[in-house]
């Protein structure tokens, strides 16, 4: 099938993030994977996420809530170690789990109350999933023929199940886009400058990182809410990015979207959804974005529930799906601010 030649995929980040707003909360979550025993060892996953409150002066944040986990999982995702500096009821039953769609469901049957807190550090659990499928992407940065190593160690009938699975999991993805033609992709295109989602002007914006050294890949998120007591909306602004690290010390992003969002304040209602492609694989993904607006007149508690009814597979983005199920748990940050 003859592929219909488009533009570049966008490849430009909007890092670093904003200052903090001024009357607003902000969630950080990060998850950092690494490999202590080397690329055929158990990957080691750092997760952590912090909930603060910036006062009407801009000043030092107030925190609400933070949290964080270590975990080991195989190469096939199945989960052999992990605790939480909370140690919530039920983590010891990940154990064993494979970090796939399966494990979502069962962090709704262990923990329902972290779900019911919105507790920042369900979002970075939640997001082990998603973690752990993109960051072997990590050692492409470090060894060049990282791919053809990957399919003499699984085996070719392995790699092609694999290869096989990925038609229609989502968008871009799609049955003759490019990211699924012999070969992959153009291979022209420019690498895209993660940069740092620190802002150096705003100390206080993010939790600490960890740092390590060797391949490395990190899924960062932010999201500020406001209320706009004027307009009766609550204003959202998130940013999600996954990216690895280079042998040189800098960061190559592989997804990166900003997403912005209002609601209203008394019914949340969604009123308006505008992500913004910053950096993506493929030429096709951003077509993505357009369905998004199947959200719009949902309520932002039942948003988890209606990306995977409405945006299911082929009809968004998994990467763009995430983010906006964060927005979930929107009504219990805002609630942290003054009416």
């Amino acid at each position: 099938m003859e592929i219909e030649t488009l533009p570049p995929p966008p490849r430009s980040t909007a890092n670093p993030a904003p200052k903090r707003p001024a009357n607003s909360v902000r969630r950080t979550t990060s998850i950092d994977v690494s490999w202590p025993d080397g690329i055929e060892g158990q990957r080691l996953f750092v997760g952590a996420a912090r909930d603060v409150v910036t006062p009407a002066d801009g000043g030092a944040p107030r925190l609400v809530a933070e949290g964080s986990y270590r975990a080991r999982l195989k190469e096939d995702k199945t989960i052999t170690e992990i605790s939480a500096d909370l140690e919530p009821e039920g983590l010891s039953k990940l154990v064993g789990a494979r970090a796939g769609g399966h494990l979502r469901m069962l962090l709704g049957e262990v923990m329902p109350d972290l779900i019911a807190q919105t507790h920042p550090l369900y979002l970075v659990l939640d997001d082990l999933s998603g973690s752990a499928l993109v960051s072997a992407f990590a050692w492409s940065q470090w060894y060049p023929d990282w791919a053809e190593k990957l399919r003499q160690r699984i085996g070719e009938e392995e790699h092609a199940k694999l290869m096989t699975q990925r038609v229609n999991v989502c968008w871009g993805l799609q049955e003759g886009h490019s990211g699924l033609q012999p070969g992959g992709p153009p291979s022209n295109v420019a690498d895209a400058d993660a940069g740092d989602v620190r802002n150096p002007e705003d100390p206080h914006g993010w939790h600490a990182l960890p740092e390590h050294e060797g391949p490395g890949f990190r899924r960062a998120r932010r999201i500020d809410v406001v209320r706009d007591e004027a307009a009766g909306v609550i204003r959202i602004d998130s940013a999600f990015q996954d990216s690895a690290s280079k042998p040189d010390g800098g960061r190559i992003a592989i997804h990166e979207y900003l997403l912005r969002a209002t609601a209203d304040i008394d019914t949340l209602e969604v009123l308006s959804i505008e992500p913004e492609a910053r950096i993506l694989p493929f030429s096709e993904c951003p077509g993505a974005i357009a369905n998004t607006q199947r959200l719009v007149g949902r309520k932002l508690p039942d948003i988890r529930a209606e990306v995977l009814a409405q945006l299911r597979g082929p009809e968004g983005c998994t990467h763009l799906n995430d983010a906006l199920r964060a927005l979930a748990d929107v009504p219990e940050l805002v609630a942290e601010l003054a009416a």
